[in-house]
């Protein structure tokens, strides 16, 4: 380390561009003003479910987004960015509606030209249509996701990519947002081990969220329904345009198809939270905890245990497993340096900790994400998850095949009351049988 005398021209220079600089202390300043975010009930539609009709829940992101661009107060603070599958999203309608931003505008006459969705570019466009680029994709995301400060201009950057290509390829990228303070949302597209069929290993996402939960500025949701996204989309825009609070938000957005409810009353904060309940039954033997697509497995499992095992359980959706288990290890913190104070409780406690009896996860992760919370859970724990790569089948097969189908749900439920000595551990055998269930299956992890 060489220092310059203080007399020195060098060292004049340094000090005059330090000054400039703002100083020897880094800093980023917030000169931006408050945005006025509309209020939830702008995503009516979502909220009150899609009664007969079956979405995906990136259609019910696409339609969110739709919905916040119109919106006169807000809709041009909004910045859609896509690295090249706009179309899988089902995005084009976007297309007509927004444009896709081209500095010099459209040079060329697009292949589907002829077409009432064709790839419109324009000078004024609104969407970053990046190409076969996440490196490029993420940056743009940085750079509108810290404008509050380098512009004064809030902005919310929707960054929307296939699950696989995020974390996995561009994690230093995010890291580097963090410590910039980047405000924004992240959206992990065509997400899920088992949903996203028949395109193997490659594409097919189980383990995103265990990068979310090690990166301490990022809050991550595996929804299963279209008010959740409304919910927990809105929450975030509240914190970073309202609450200057900087946070990115992770949600995982899937293709499959089903209904969605209307959303239950009262359970907004809970969405939030991570944990809220589906299903209550006063006396449950077991509890059930499902998330994102996966829902729908944990809900048949549900039935078949009530219907073939006479077996009622609790039923809980839970929306973020890190969520859960930072706010569990908060309050544990709290209360290891505050003996002396009347101790608090997590949300999990306060949720769960009524009935002590087994409780089965299951998400279509590796059982990491789902066992973050296992310690603040009363009772004993299994988790199901879809730990090893991924491989080309129907979503039927890979859930069977990664073991977290409603069969395994059931059989697993069983089993954790069989070791409780609530049935008899012959039951597990009879259930192996009824749902043909190959007990010389090789280990999804092994193969």
């Amino acid at each position: 380390f060489y220092r310059f005398s203080n007399r020195t021209p060098e060292y004049k220079y340094l000090k005059e561009r330090r000054k400039a600089l703002g100083g020897p202390q880094p800093s980023r300043g917030d000169n931006s003003k408050p945005l006025a975010v509309p209020k939830v009930s702008i995503f009516k539609e979502l909220i009150e479910g899609t009664g007969t009709r079956e979405i995906s829940t990136t259609m019910a992101y696409v339609r969110l987004l739709t919905i916040l661009t119109k919106d006169k107060k807000i809709g041009k603070h909004v910045v859609p960015i896509i690295p090249d599958e706009a179309r899988t999203f089902g995005m084009d309608p976007l297309f007509r509606q927004l444009g896709i931003y081209a500095s010099k505008g459209q040079l060329y006459d697009p292949v589907d030209s002829e077409q009432f969705l064709y790839y419109k570019e324009a000078k004024n466009g609104q969407i970053l249509e990046e190409g076969i680029n996440e490196a490029g994709a993420v940056s743009s995301f940085i750079a509108a996701a810290t404008s509050y400060s380098n512009h004064g201009i809030k902005m919310i950057p929707f960054y929307i990519y296939y699950s696989m290509f995020g974390f996995q390829r561009v994690w230093d990228f995010i890291w580097a947002a963090g410590d910039m303070r980047a405000r924004g949302f992240l959206l992990g597209g065509t997400a899920g081990r088992t949903t996203l069929n028949g395109e193997g290993l490659q594409h097919q996402d189980g383990h995103s969220h265990l990068a979310a939960a090690a990166t301490p500025n990022i809050k991550a949701y595996d929804l299963s329904y279209a008010y959740e996204i409304a919910v927990v989309i809105h929450q975030g825009m509240q914190e970073m345009c309202q609450n200057n609070k900087d946070v990115i938000y992770y949600l995982t957005l899937e293709n499959e198809n089903y209904t969605h409810p209307a959303m239950p009353k009262g359970v907004e904060e809970d969405i939030i939270k991570g944990l809220y309940k589906t299903h209550s039954t006063k006396s449950p033997t077991i509890r059930l905890l499902g998330s994102g697509p996966l829902m729908g497995e944990v809900l048949a499992a549900a039935d078949l245990l009530k219907k073939d095992w006479s077996i009622e359980p609790g039923i809980w959706n839970v929306t973020s497993f890190s969520e859960l288990r930072r706010d569990a290890e908060e309050v544990e913190r709290w209360n290891l340096i505050h003996p002396d104070k009347k101790q608090k409780k997590s949300h999990l406690e306060k949720r769960l900790s009524q009935h002590k009896v087994p409780t089965v996860a299951v998400s279509d992760y590796v059982k990491m994400v789902s066992e973050q919370i296992a310690p603040y859970v009363p009772g004993k724990y299994y988790a199901l998850g879809t730990d090893g790569f991924g491989r080309s089948e129907t979503r039927e097969n890979l859930r069977h095949f990664f073991e977290v189908d409603r069969y395994y749900i059931v059989l697993t439920a069983i089993r954790a009351l069989a070791l409780e000595g609530k049935m008899d551990m012959s039951k597990a055998d009879e259930a192996i049988k009824k749902y043909n269930i190959d007990p010389e299956k090789p280990s999804p992890i092994t193969v």
